[in-house]
């Protein structure tokens, strides 16, 4: 009868010493920081990757945009500034598997910087990009040959973007120091901005469309033979000498909004 009545006592304690390690080890998994989620597109269709500033918490306006982008038709995910070379990564195993579709990238601050990182990884990569656009960046960056188009918000008078080597798309530096309302905190949440760029986007991709390539410079077209002079005048020496004109490059543009 002892040994009965001791092993009803003993079979739940193993059970529970079993039972509580599992679950122990469940909650931890749980609670463990998970890796940033992989982004799920349409494949043929344009994203547009949004990066958040320091501690991924100051940039509210990028969660703002995404929200205006995403209600005209167009894909668009949040990410935080650290992640860009894993985004980075993600974006050219879909190039590389087939997937053309036009890539944008938006961010303020760090952020800013970042997707100007973005940028020239992916060039090195051989993966085009449709459209960059730093809001604010903390410093100035050159636009690698692989991006079609930079539209720079800034209001600092040092975070201009340049031209870098091969660039040959539209950059724009758009200042808006001075402008009522405007610092480096709100900047990313600006209405005006927002609007600006979504109209910018837009006319880049379309409504889910495929994008639009970037503008190339062209050679200049011949000059037109000139007529033969009359035989009176043939004897007299030229004045002047044709020149053909020649197709202008992209030049940077700087302005500030009123």
């Amino acid at each position: 009868m002892r040994g009965f009545f001791r092993s009803w006592v003993i079979l739940p304690v193993l059970a529970l010493s079993l039972v509580v390690p599992a679950a122990a080890q469940e909650t931890a998994s749980i609670e463990r920081p998970s890796k940033p989620a992989k982004v799920r597109t349409t494949k043929g269709a344009p994203h547009v990757y949004l990066l958040r500033g320091l501690l991924n918490v100051f940039s509210l306006g990028m969660d703002d945009l995404a929200g205006k982008i995403q209600a005209r038709g167009i894909s668009a995910s949040v990410h935080n500034h650290s992640e860009w070379q894993a985004l980075a990564d993600a974006i050219t195993a879909k190039y590389k598997a087939g997937d053309r579709s036009p890539i944008v990238l938006v961010g303020h601050s760090l952020g800013a910087d970042a997707v100007m990182f973005m940028g020239e990884y992916l060039g090195k990569q051989g993966v085009p990009v449709a459209l960059i656009v730093p809001f604010d960046g903390t410093g100035s960056f050159a636009a690698s040959s692989n991006v079609a188009r930079v539209m720079n918000l800034t209001q600092r008078d040092y975070a201009h973007m340049r031209r870098g080597p091969g660039f040959r798309g539209e950059l724009a530096n758009i200042d808006m120091s001075g402008q009522p309302g405007i610092d480096h905190v709100n900047i990313d949440k600006s209405a005006k901005l927002h609007t600006m760029v979504l109209n910018k986007i837009q006319s880049v991709v379309g409504r889910g469309g495929r994008g639009t390539a970037a503008p190339k410079s062209r050679p200049a077209a011949p000059a037109p033979e000139a007529a033969p002079a009359p035989a009176a005048q043939q004897s007299a020496p030229a004045s002047t000498a044709s020149t053909a004109d020649h197709a202008a490059k992209p030049t940077e543009a700087s302005s500030t909004p009123r």
